[in-house]
């Protein structure tokens, strides 16, 4: 959760300062930046496309009944 909140704030401060707040070394966050995504979280970008084409689909409404069945 620190890195990504390093990631966010970069460009407000350095990412250097940012990694000694929560106690984090700046090769850890450097090397979390590299690597490819896991198969999660993969997963849960796949799900997010359905969700947001879903409400798309339903001019945004919300709801079980709102949203077409698959």
């Amino acid at each position: 959760m620190s890195f990504k909140f390093i990631d966010q704030a970069k460009e407000v401060f350095p990412a250097e300062r940012l990694c000694r707040v929560p106690g984090v070394s700046t090769s850890g966050y450097f090397a979390w930046r590299s690597r490819p995504a896991g198969r999660r979280q993969r997963e849960d970008m796949v799900l997010l496309a359905h969700v947001r084409a879903a409400c798309a689909g339903s001019n945004e409404t919300y709801g079980i009944s709102r949203l077409p069945v698959f």
